[in-house]
């Protein structure tokens, strides 16, 4: 890049200087050929390298075939300019390709060098964060990033994570909360349990889809790739017709006239804007993306995303904040607290948001040993045995299948049964509440052309039906279990008259098979499963639905400038070769053609990368 910015402007004066001593011709010749060489020497020795490892139909070969071939003719003047705007173009180039990767690769500023391991003596000791294990202890003083993931045992500090999230406001972090790696602690002092092993934790995993990102092309690319293979040989193919076969043909025709067109058609037809502007165009949106907390693993999910018409939600933790409390206690024949502990015991290992509530609001610590046998059953609850008894607690459904009865009259809201020993014991009612910018990040969707906004869920028809409602959802699927979730979204992807693509958003682990099947799925990476964020294409680091909004936008704008790139491209392209092939053209021409289109697909192709603030505040984007 450097040496670029200096050989450009003085092949640039010595063209101008060769121009104006055109009087004295050997003078002329010698200041324009050094300035071909300045300019273009590496372009000659690339050509000569690819021929000898038979990759010879490159740009490098096309612009050394035609300036050689002017030089060889007489036109010195124009082959310096073609080579130093060639030139001029693969610098825009680069530039645009460097700050396209730095965009995308910030994120590998996440990654700490080291974890201040604590001691048994209370000392520290700087280890590679690789090297601590789950429990472990580690202290993060202020100004340093956390190395990997845990809960606060002491401290409480404000934590930059604009990195992983792109808000800009610091969230404070208290005794008790989970943090994650890659955030950077600005006030206070924190002692932190590690709860995962480094390469688990949210910085590895960021890092990962990173570096994968680009691997995974969109269908324009892909046929770009393609079509320079073939397209190129055919140029020179007929730039070579073109040059020899009319004076062979037409009478009175020139050689010269002829190989002069046949050049402008080698400058005019190099597929450089092509090539470029458009893989440019999503590795931009990419890379904007990341800085507004969205990571995309492949530019072929922002293309699907683009086309989408169907948003399917899963509902708790993703249009609801997935924290339940529990509401109300119901028992029949024993004591509420009695049916409460039984219950609290009976989730003592599970990880789902409503046996934290139960377990939260039984208040007392857990007595392992008063649990035998715990059976976990996705989409229904949980069965154990909890002081020499048989604890079912979970769902209707789960109820039924156990030949439990219910009383006839039920509450509505989400509610887990409690039977004991075969018995119905009664029901524990939990509450949850939608997150405060779903509704606004529906809309938004909507807003945007999307059809039809479908919600699934495993709760029960009362609490579903309510929660879309309050959100304006069109249809809603309840007390769905994991394969059934996948059985609906089959439906919908092979519902007659649907064109565009199918995107679902969902966080827990049983939302990973459906996340998968869908054209494109996103997960709530911040307090998603590990599950969903592996089986998701998508992935939104501060479980905001509003990022729905701007990820769609940043998608549509990415699909939208690769296409006007492509339709530039070529548009100019043929309509100079035309020109050139009727004679109607010189060099000159051919150089803007070629490079000076490059360039400004380059620069539009780098409006991608800029996400507008209103895109990074979670609204939608009108650019």
């Amino acid at each position: 890049m450097t040496k670029r910015i200096i050989r450009i402007p003085l092949a640039l004066l010595l063209l101008i200087a060769g121009l104006l001593l055109r009087a004295n011709a050997a003078v002329s010749i010698t200041l324009l050929m050094l300035a071909y060489a300045i300019a273009g020497y590496d372009v000659l020795f690339d050509a000569v390298r690819g021929i000898l490892r038979g990759q010879v139909f490159d740009e490098n070969f096309l612009m050394s075939l035609a300036t050689v071939g002017a030089i060889v003719i007489g036109e010195h003047a124009e082959a310096v300019a073609v080579m130093v705007f060639f030139q001029t173009g693969e610098m825009f180039e680069h530039y645009a390709l460097d700050k396209s990767r730095r965009s995308i690769q910030s994120a590998m500023d996440l990654l700490p060098d080291r974890a201040n391991l604590l001691l048994e003596d209370g000392q520290t000791r700087a280890v590679e964060p690789e090297e601590v294990q789950v429990g472990d202890r580690i202290l993060v003083r202020p100004g340093e990033r956390l190395p990997l993931d845990g809960v606060v045992l002491s401290g409480t500090s404000q934590l930059d994570t604009a990195a992983l999230t792109g808000e800009s406001l610091p969230r404070e972090a208290l005794i008790g909360d989970e943090v994650l790696s890659g955030c950077v602690n600005l006030t206070g002092v924190l002692t932190i349990r590690v709860t995962k092993p480094f390469e688990q934790s949210t910085v590895s995993r960021i890092l990962e889809m990173v570096e994968t990102a680009t691997d995974k092309k969109s269908k324009q690319e892909s046929f770009i790739t393609r079509f320079s293979a073939v397209y190129t040989p055919v140029v020179v193919i007929l730039a070579l017709l073109l040059a020899f076969v009319p004076p062979l043909i037409i009478p009175g025709a020139l050689l010269s006239d002829w190989v002069y067109r046949a050049l402008n058609f080698l400058v005019v037809s190099c597929p450089c804007a092509l090539v470029i502007s458009i893989p440019l165009a999503f590795f931009g949106g990419i890379g904007g993306a990341s800085r507004a907390g969205i990571l995309t693993k492949g530019s072929n999910y922002l293309e699907a995303l683009a086309r989408a018409d169907t948003f399917v939600f899963d509902k708790t933790g993703t249009l609801t904040r997935g924290r339940f409390t529990v509401s109300h206690v119901k028992a029949d024949d024993m004591p509420e607290a009695a049916l409460l502990r039984l219950a609290a015991h009976a989730e003592t290992h599970s990880l789902h948001p409503i046996a934290d509530a139960i377990k939260q609001a039984y208040g007392q610590p857990l007595d392992p040993a008063l649990v035998g046998e715990v059976r976990e059953m996705p989409g229904g609850g949980v069965i154990a045995a909890v002081d020499g008894q048989q604890v079912l607690l979970g769902n209707a459904r789960l109820m039924a299948q156990h030949g439990i009865r219910l009383p006839d009259a039920q509450d509505t809201g989400t509610i887990s049964h409690v039977a004991v020993g075969g018995r119905y014991a009664g029901s524990i009612q939990v509450s949850d509440t939608t997150k405060p910018c779903a509704r606004e990040a529906l809309s938004r969707l909507r807003a945007q052309g999307i059809r039809q906004l479908v919600m699934l869920t495993g709760d029960n028809e009362q609490t579903g039906a309510q929660v879309a409602r309050e959100l304006g959802i069109d249809a809603v699927h309840a007390g769905l279990l994991p394969q059934d979730k996948v059985h609906k979204v089959e439906e919908l992807l092979e519902a007659p008259g649907r064109k565009g693509s199918l995107v679902f958003v969902g966080d827990g682990v049983n939302d990973a098979p459906v996340l998968a099947r869908a054209d494109v799925g996103f997960a709530m990476g911040a307090m998603g499963s590990d599950a969903a964020i592996e089986a998701a294409d998508i992935v939104i680091m501060n479980d905001d639905p509003c990022k729905l909004a701007a990820a769609l936008t940043i998608a549509r704008k990415t699909v939208r400038i690769a296409k006007q790139n492509a339709v530039f491209a070529i548009g100019i392209k043929v309509g100079v070769l035309i020109l050139s092939t009727l004679g109607l053209s010189t060099l000159w021409m051919a150089v803007f053609a070629d490079v000076g289109v490059a360039v400004l697909a380059i620069l539009n192709a780098m409006r991608a990368l800029r996400v507008p603030p209103d895109c990074q505040a979670c609204a939608v984007s009108t650019v």
